[in-house]
């Protein structure tokens, strides 16, 4: 289905539950239905940068929407945790962050449009004696040395995913609750309690503002961005980018000189008698 029914949309999402029946689906994507907002509500409802959904598809055609530096034109396309949505032409850069109501959009400079903070939500081996990891995001990264493991978090580069910084799942670690009641929360892991069996859940105790939370470990994010995000290193991808575009440019610049010089020396060969004829 193409819609749904806006009485059953995430209470996040500020659409008018009784001025229509539907309102738009987000497509299969890196983040799940109730974890996300497409980009069609996040324009016209969160951001207010379009009244309706065919203002909201003129903007995505132009190519002048960025989600995590690659342009997006679909309006279903899911946008969720973490992700760095870019509007180049308007100076607009955004990071979807959870919130105590849910996700919601939080203003960003441009120097943070470049780094992404991710949670490791799998890990298993791979052919060849490295490992692969699993993302919040949908996204994999390869690595070689054991270093990492689930529930901990790495700031990563877009779009390169070149990884900054490790952040590990452990006591005094900063983090964040990214689901459930106490969802927007941020504060100090005191204590975590791993399950041993199948019929308990792995739980941690965040201290926060004097109080103590226990919640689920899979609803805390741990890292920050912020004291990071301009002593990133710089992208292999864009500098493989920037080196191309410098090669195309010379080449264009050598070709328009080539048929400079041609059409010199066709003038010059050209008989005196024709020129004068042109004239």
């Amino acid at each position: 289905m193409a819609h749904m029914k806006r009485y059953s949309v995430p209470g996040f999402w500020p659409v008018p539950k009784k001025e229509k029946v539907f309102v738009v689906r987000p497509s299969a994507g890196p983040h799940g239905k109730r974890e996300s907002i497409p980009l069609q509500v996040l324009l016209r409802e969160v951001l207010g940068y379009a009244q309706d959904a065919r203002e909201v598809r003129a903007i995505l055609n132009t190519g002048g929407v960025l989600v995590d530096k690659r342009v997006r034109k679909e309006p279903k396309y899911p946008v969720g945790l973490m992700d760095v949505v870019e509007m180049p032409e308007i100076n607009a850069n955004f990071r979807i962050v959870a919130g105590r109501k849910g996700l919601s959009a939080e203003k960003i400079g441009k120097e943070e449009t470049h780094v992404k903070l991710c949670r490791i939500t799998g890990k298993r081996n791979i052919r060849g004696g490295g490992f692969q990891l699993s993302l919040h995001d949908g996204r994999n990264v390869t690595i070689r040395k054991n270093a990492y493991k689930v529930g901990d978090s790495l700031l990563i580069s877009l779009p390169g995913q070149d990884i900054l910084k490790h952040y590990g799942f452990e006591k005094g670690a900063k983090g964040t609750i990214i689901a459930g009641k106490n969802i927007g929360i941020s504060g100090k892991v005191k204590d975590f309690i791993v399950k041993k069996n199948m019929l308990e859940k792995s739980t941690v105790t965040i201290e926060s503002d004097k109080r103590e939370i226990k919640t689920l470990t899979e609803y805390i994010l741990i890292g920050e961005i912020t004291k990071h995000a301009e002593d990133r290193k710089p992208d292999k991808r864009e500098a493989r980018q920037k080196k191309k575009e410098a090669v195309r440019k010379k080449r264009k610049e050598r070709l328009a000189k080539q048929k400079k010089k041609k059409g010199r020396k066709r003038a010059e060969k050209m008989p005196s008698s024709k020129k004068k004829s042109d004239e």
